[in-house]
């Protein structure tokens, strides 16, 4: 039986389809990615996951469990990272953790027993007595990492839960899920970082127009999707253009402001070439997620 299990999932608002048709299959013990530009449906699906909103057509079972029919006691096997932070500024780090284990009906003992080690896992523990007004966005962002584990859910949805954190914590915060993912537990993670779901996702799905477009492990993704190499021409002049027209030094091109992505199978033919012109500014590096993530949703902004 999958974790979560997604059948022709519709969900409309008047005549705009937020999510259309999806299904999606999430294994126990995976971590999933779901990846889309801004209204592809990604936060509509979680919420219809959660049985917070009811769709107009399909199927959800969580853990074996029909949403929203029994999203009530399916939720108390989920734990909920959102994208903004909504701890209780009237209570201390500690104060916050045991209000919302008491949503779940826990008692004292077993809360007493759960709080310092989540702190310990947060790297909260000296923080335990502090207001929450006190704390550093990191620091806010790991605390409510670690709320959504009070419950000791089978199932973690996270929704962008790095947005806005700097190097060091978004990698703590990394290195944090590893380990849940180690416990067993699964994950269903939503992002604006193809890194982080690079790094961190057995299976990735990118949703555009509410629809699912791709589907697949990140290093599938790229191979089925996109050319092994990728030049970034920054400083591109009007020499080099005609140059990258002409297949045997690019395959594919793209733009996007002054900088120019070439892709290809071999780059030594363009790397010869650029080499000898030194005014021109370029960047050789293997192709990633991002690359697919543009390439099959487009370089245009979405509002």
């Amino acid at each position: 039986m999958p974790a979560v299990s997604v059948h022709g999932l519709t969900k409309k608002y008047g005549t705009s389809l937020a999510v259309n048709g999806l299904d999606l299959s999430i294994e126990k013990g995976e971590c999933f990615g779901l990846l889309g530009p801004n209204g592809a449906g990604k936060t509509t699906t979680l919420r219809l996951l959660l049985g917070t909103i009811t769709a107009d057509s399909g199927q959800i079972t969580i853990n074996g469990e029909p949403i929203p029919a029994r999203a009530r006691h399916s939720r108390a096997q989920i734990g909920v990272v959102p994208q903004i932070d909504n701890l209780d500024p009237d209570f201390t780090v500690t104060e916050n953790l045991i209000v919302y284990g008491r949503y779940f009906g826990i008692n004292q003992e077993t809360l007493n027993h759960r709080i310092p080690a989540l702190l310990e896992f947060a790297e909260l523990s000296h923080k335990s007595n502090s207001p929450i007004n006190t704390l550093s966005g990191g620091m806010k962002r790991r605390l409510t990492l670690a709320r959504s584990l009070i419950n000791d859910p089978s199932l973690l949805i996270l929704d962008e839960p790095t947005t806005g954190l700097d190097p060091q914590a978004r990698h703590m915060i990394w290195q944090r899920l590893r380990n849940l993912i180690q416990q067993g537990k699964t994950i269903l993670l939503t992002t604006h970082f193809m890194e982080e779901a690079e790094r961190l996702c057995d299976r990735i799905a990118i949703l555009d127009e509410g629809q699912r477009i791709a589907q697949g492990t990140p290093v599938n993704l790229i191979q089925e999707h996109i050319e092994p190499h990728v030049i970034e021409i920054i400083n591109n002049s009007e020499s080099i253009r005609p140059l990258l027209a002409d297949q045997q030094y690019c395959e594919r091109v793209e733009e996007a402001g002054e900088t120019q992505f070439c892709y290809m199978h071999s780059p030594d033919t363009l790397i010869q070439l650029l080499a000898a012109k030194p005014e021109i500014r370029y960047l050789h590096r293997p192709a990633n997620l991002e690359d697919v993530f543009i390439k099959l949703t487009g370089r245009e902004l979405r509002d």
